[in-house]
């Protein structure tokens, strides 16, 4: 496998390296040992299948919240899509930074995605399938999203959506997100802390 840093810090392009013989090409689409030398996530504990029948189709901009972060591993298996990733880490150089990549069966390549970061993917042809490994459990109460046409990340999706779910077109813009923590931290550092008497 071939890592390739990503325009986010933290972020990899990853290329199989595929043998070609008579029988077609086999490649090494994992090892523990590549990604713990790099520092990546190796304790993946869940995989994911999506299938997208229509051509347009947008999922995301997906992530949990702490502590129930996940670093996600991408292939498009079937099909093609363009992958988004944003970063949401705000000590990171790239913060709320965005960068895509389009994956395809042929292209022999996969996107990590670290902890933290939103991701989503739009497919560029009918009939299309994405697998992909998560380094956490789903937790449902944890789940959160960033809105695929927030204007604070102008993200250029490469075709009109066509299809969406209802939770992704409602997520709440970054503006506003950021505006109420702002007011949350204010709120609780003016109420007097509270002992815990456990």
């Amino acid at each position: 496998m071939i890592f390739r840093k990503a325009a986010l810090d933290g972020a990899y392009i990853i290329e199989l390296e595929p043998h070609t013989d008579e029988r077609g090409r086999f490649a090494r689409a994992w090892c523990r040992q590549e990604f713990a030398r790099r520092g990546l996530a190796t304790d993946f504990v869940q995989g994911n299948v999506s299938v997208n029948p229509v051509r347009g189709t947008l999922r995301g901009l997906h992530y949990q919240a702490v502590p129930h972060g996940e670093a996600k591993l991408v292939r498009c298996v079937r099909g093609a899509i363009y992958d988004v990733i944003v970063d949401l880490r705000s000590w990171s150089p790239t913060y709320r930074q965005w960068t895509g990549v389009e994956l395809t069966p042929d292209s022999f390549r996969m996107i990590y995605v670290p902890v933290d970061f939103a991701h989503g993917f739009q497919t560029l042809i009918d009939d299309t399938e994405v697998n992909y490994l998560v380094s956490a459990f789903y937790v449902p109460e944890a789940s959160r999203g960033v809105r695929y046409d927030d204007p604070a990340l102008a993200i250029a999706w490469p075709a009109p959506v066509t299809r969406i779910s209802a939770q992704d077109r409602s997520w709440p813009l970054l503006a506003a997100e950021t505006a109420g923590r702002e007011a949350s931290s204010v709120g609780k550092i003016r109420k007097p802390a509270r002992v815990s008497r456990r």
